[in-house]
This record gives C-alpha cells, structure tokens and sequence, in this order.
C-alpha cells in the first residue's frame, strides 16, 4: 500500500523526466547548446546617446544595425543623475521632474525603443545607472536632505567620473522603498526583459556616518562604528545590509514579473567590496542574479586579461550567463577597432559574453571609417545569438 501511494506521488514527475528524456534524444540540438543561447551581446544607450533615442527613425536604424551584426541585446539608461529618463509617477510625487520625458514626436522613448528592439528579437534591459548616487544639486538630494548619507567628518560629497556626487543611504528604509517603487514602475509599464544595476547600486567605504545608519548600527551591536572605515566588521555590516536589499529588491521585480531578468554590472569583486561594499560574489551565490556584466575597462590587452581571468569571473559563469564590459570608445578618446576586437576575441575564447560602453561610440566616435568599424563588428559576430528570456528555454 505503501509502495503504490508512493508510486502515485511520484507519477507526474516520472511522466516530466520521461518527456525531457524524448526531447534531448530526438532534438538535432544538443543540450548544451541551450546555454549558448544566453550569450551576452550587448550594448548600453547613455544619456550620450539622446539624439538616437528621441527620433523613431535613429531607432529604427540603431536597432536594424544592431541586428544585422548580430547584437542581442541594449540597455538603455532609465535612472541618472538623480533624473528619470521616461514618465514617472513615483519621481513626480519625490518632487522630481523627468531629464528627458517624450521624444521628438512627442513619443515615449522606452516603449518605442522596446517595440521596435522586440521585433527584431533583441532584448531590452533598463539600466539604472546611477543607483544610489545623485549629484548634490540635484532635485531628489535638495529636497530630501535627510536621504543623504555622509562621512565620518560630515561631508556629503565625493569624487566620481560624474563629478561631484551625493550618496542616498541605502540603509534608509524611505531610500529602499523609492528605489524599488522606480524598478517596479518600469517593470509594470513597460514591456521590458529586465532590469539592471550597476557599480553605483552600492556605497562608498567612507560613508555610512549618518544619524540614521549610526543609530541602526549601534542598535543592533551595542557599540559605534569604528573610525577606521575600513574596519572589517563594519564593512560587513553595512555590506550585508546592501545585500539584504538586493534579495528584496529581487523579489519585489520576481513577484511583478517572474521572467525578468536581474542583471548585475559591477567592478572586479575585490575593488567593489573593498571600496564600495558591493558583495556582488554574495548576490550571485544567493541566486539573486540572473546575468553579470564586469566592467572591465583596460586599453591595456595584459591587465584586460588579467581582469577577466579572475576566479570569481568563472565561478559566476558557472553560474548564469556572465560577460565583460569592454570600452568602446568616448567623443573625445577614441578606442582603436584592433583593441576592440582582441578584448572580444579574449572574452569568447573564455566563454564569456561581452556588452560595450556605449552605442554611438560603436562606429561614430571611431578613428576609422564607420563602415571599417561596423565590417570589424561583423567579424566577432559571424553568426546570430539570440537570446530567450528567462523560463522559456
């Protein structure tokens, strides 16, 4: 009696092991190459790249150009400087207003770029960019003061390639909620493949001296937080903090869209724990990603190798789908297509993906003809990889 009831639990999962078994035998394609449908080929669309986003026609040409050399995948910028780039309830009600709110025909520039990107089969991840950094001038740090973190000596200001920049505290309980709030409204609005953080969804070692974090902190250790900012306890403590979020900001995007890809695109782990308390190691570990982009941007081919030879870089791609961030050039540095295509070239031979920073400087901010550019492209994307999203593959 025993065996037959178990017999009978045990039916349906017999009958599913026996259908993928009829599958994988059948199928011309082996199951390997189901994972290779998840190779990353991406590029980011930068507040540089405006001029394409606002016109339909440029993002028509964008997206058959992207197709046609065998791109799978962009990542637009919808959160920078403090400033969203499409209509946004949640921002108005904090007091900010959207940095770019229609395009040139008065169209909103997410759905368009969606649309016309899906039809070429090219997925479409929102890239929250700026995380929690905003500049201080900006609308959200002028009108919520008390979301700012600080240092140990007061200040409220760093350094970063943005300039002069604020920093909301990602332990605040009203920072979490308007945070995920915006990722939830792009996930709910738009017909989008997933959602994006990169090296900003973290915070500066130095920081964490707030009223508020020092409170919690000492709540919660019975001691103050030591002067030393490195100290490894208290980089822990507020580093496992970030990442609880994360876990909720994961299920929070899971629960409104349970195919959204949740992808990460941060420094070389050491450099992002140990300065900005990002344990994105953690993250992947606790399956709370579902693709990792490190950005690795070296002119140099040796210390590009180096970086992209890391253990953490092949314990993730173990993982999910894993690639690089290579540097495709700026307006005003450009980056040779012969460097280009021997750090692509360094990535595939480890089977890793890659995605370029950023769209216009693919061929348009080159040292050589467009045309020379795009064939250099062609090469390193012979053939197509398209991408499935997740649970349907």
């Amino acid at each position: 009696m025993r065996y037959k009831t178990l017999l009978k639990s045990l039916f349906p999962l017999l009958v599913l092991i026996s259908f993928v078994t009829v599958l994988l035998v059948n199928s011309p394609v082996p199951a390997i190459a189901q994972f290779t449908r998840q190779e990353i080929r991406g590029v980011w669309m930068t507040t540089n790249d405006f001029n394409t986003l606002k016109n339909r026609d440029k993002v028509q040409d964008a997206v058959n150009q992207l197709r046609r050399l065998n791109f799978n995948t962009i990542y637009p910028v919808v959160w920078n400087s403090g400033y969203v780039m499409y209509p946004s309830a949640v921002a108005r009600h904090a007091g900010i207003q959207p940095f770019v709110l229609r395009g040139s025909d008065g169209h909103d520039i997410l759905t368009d770029l969606t649309t016309q990107a899906h039809r070429q089969n090219l997925l479409v991840i929102p890239w929250f960019e700026f995380g929690f950094m905003a500049p201080p001038s900006s609308e959200l740090a002028l009108n919520h003061p008390e979301w700012l973190t600080q240092t140990r000596d007061g200040s409220q200001i760093s350094m970063s390639t943005a300039g002069e920049v604020a920093w909301l505290n990602p332990f605040h309980p009203q920072v979490q909620q308007f945070i995920t709030n915006l990722v939830l409204e792009i996930v709910t609005q738009y017909d989008v493949d997933g959602i994006q953080f990169d090296d900003h969804m973290c915070l500066p070692s130095e920081f964490g001296y707030d009223k508020y974090t020092v409170a919690l902190y000492t709540k919660e250790t019975k001691k103050s937080p030591p002067a030393n900012s490195q100290d490894p306890e208290w980089m822990l403590w507020r580093a496992n903090k970030i990442t609880a979020f994360m876990m909720q900001l994961n299920q929070a995007v899971k629960a409104r869209k349970h195919n959204a890809i949740f992808s990460v695109s941060p420094n070389y782990y050491d450099f992002a724990y140990k300065f900005h308390l990002q344990d994105w190691l953690t993250w992947v570990r606790l399956n709370i990603v579902d693709e990792l982009i490190v950005q690795v941007y070296r002119p140099n081919l040796q210390s590009f190798l180096e970086n992209i030879s890391r253990p953490e870089i092949k314990q993730a791609q173990q993982i999910i789908p894993t690639g690089i961030g290579i540097m495709a050039g700026l307006r005003n540095s450009p980056v040779p297509i012969q460097q280009i295509q021997s750090q692509v070239r360094a990535a595939q031979e480890r089977g890793l993906g890659v995605a370029f920073f950023y769209y216009e400087s693919l061929w348009d901010y080159g040292s050589e003809p467009v045309a020379q550019r795009q064939a250099g492209f062609q090469t390193l994307f012979s053939t197509p990889a398209l991408r499935a999203k997740i649970g349907q593959f």
